[in-house]
């Protein structure tokens, strides 16, 4: 999965998801690396905590080589809920990254680590609280205002967090390669003295929308073969 979001990147996926019509599920802003460039993309496995490591391990249990762990703490900034010995563990499972809709700790030993790790920030203070478990937890959690399972791939690198329902990836890394490719052709082009505003018919687009106002930029990027907005 990371090997095919190599030359990827979370733009171009989003941007692929809007062409295809699959819903974006971005993660609420502010998620970032705790090591500088890191990035993973792997299928979700979820967990919801509740105040104790045991849900991390009961989920390490059934991971897969290349799973990433998404951890639901209802976005929580008074507790961190993931530390370096969760860290190790995941990292000895085989899963390729942690995605925390919360906070983590030990940053210094989670940069030694090296495991990708995205999170909304650090804090010291660890869980003080044990919260009952509801039955559904291992099967699906949130992200923001958005559910995530198991049948979904996480991507994550500098510009944020989203989510894609496996059952789409094909077509939507498919079209996100697509775009990319225009896009660095696109840039070429400009490096080389051709404008965008000339690669795009701009004009031509200016004397269409005032002839008919109904007429957009994005209908008219897809009539020319251009790639900015999606």
């Amino acid at each position: 999965m990371l090997k095919a979001f190599a030359e990827l990147s979370t733009p171009l996926v989003a941007d692929a998801c809007v062409r295809l019509g699959v819903a974006v599920r971005v993660a609420p802003v502010g998620a970032r690396a705790v090591v500088a460039g890191a990035r993973v993309a792997g299928r979700v496995l979820p967990v919801r905590h509740y105040g104790s490591v045991d849900v991390f391990l009961e989920a390490y249990a059934e991971a897969r080589d290349g799973d990433v762990l998404v951890i639901d703490n209802g976005g929580r900034t008074d507790e961190a809920c993931v530390g370096d010995l969760a860290v190790l563990e995941a990292r000895a499972a085989g899963v390729a990254g942690i995605v925390v809709w919360g906070l983590h700790r030990d940053t210094p030993e989670l940069v030694e680590i090296g495991l990708p790790v995205f999170s909304y920030g650090a804090l010291p203070l660890g869980p003080v609280r044990l919260d009952d478990r509801e039955p559904e937890a291992p099967l699906s959690v949130k992200f923001g205002p958005h559910p995530v399972g198991a049948g979904d791939v996480v991507f994550a690198d500098a510009d944020g967090v989203l989510f894609v329902p496996a059952d789409r990836l094909a077509e939507v890394l498919e079209a996100a390669g697509a775009i990319a490719r225009t896009e660095r052709a696109q840039a070429g082009r400009i490096a080389s003295g051709d404008t965008l505003r000339r690669q795009t018919a701009f004009d031509e687009y200016l004397e269409r929308r005032a002839a008919d106002p109904s007429y957009t930029f994005r209908q008219h990027l897809r009539r020319v073969g251009g790639a900015i907005e999606e």
